[in-house]
């Protein structure tokens, strides 16, 4: 199965939760059917990326990036790469290469879906589908080079200087029981 084909499984048996976020499943699918590499960020329109947000065991923070380009802190995540064979093996991938912690386990399904214009050829849409990952207890994260910071925030003390979009995502893991 190509990733291309897993995404569309990956979003097809996916259960939205409201009626907003179905839209929302139906236009990636759409994107999907229209776009053979929609996976890519070759992809003009828009391309599917893999985000996850990375809680502790308890559910009671969450680890953020402080993303260069964007100067917010973010939720771990970005393009998926030839290599990658799912869209939860990538968001995986790009959590564990972000945070440099070991052990992390994704939890079934995404959480969440979110469409946000990006500086990818110089205005593009990343069609993101998120995960969330637990990290192992005790875990010690390490900056990578594709951040300007990395650090753990109470769920209900998100920083100041983040977006809607990861707020929202923060709220539907919380409703799938992360704290």
């Amino acid at each position: 199965m190509t990733l291309h084909a897993d995404a569309v499984r990956a979003l097809s048996d996916w259960d939205a939760p409201d009626a907003e976020q179905d839209l929302l499943r139906a236009d990636f699918l759409a994107h999907l059917s229209a776009h053979e590499n929609a996976m890519w960020r070759e992809c003009v329109p828009g391309h599917l990326t893999a985000s996850t947000i990375v809680v502790d065991p308890p559910g009671e923070r969450v680890l953020l990036t402080l993303h260069p380009k964007a100067g917010l802190w973010l939720q771990l995540g970005g393009h998926c790469e030839p290599q990658d064979t799912t869209l939860p093996g990538a968001a995986l991938r790009e959590a564990t290469e972000e945070s440099g912690i070991d052990g992390l386990r994704l939890l079934p399904g995404p959480v969440h879906l979110d469409r946000h214009r990006v500086w990818c050829h110089g205005g593009s849409y990343h069609l993101d589908v998120q995960y969330i990952v637990v990290a192992p207890a005790g875990a010690r994260e390490r900056i990578s080079e594709e951040s300007d910071d990395l650090r753990w925030f109470p769920v209900d003390a998100l920083p100041d200087d983040t977006d809607d979009a990861l707020r929202r995502l923060v709220t539907h893991a919380r409703r799938q029981g992360i704290s």
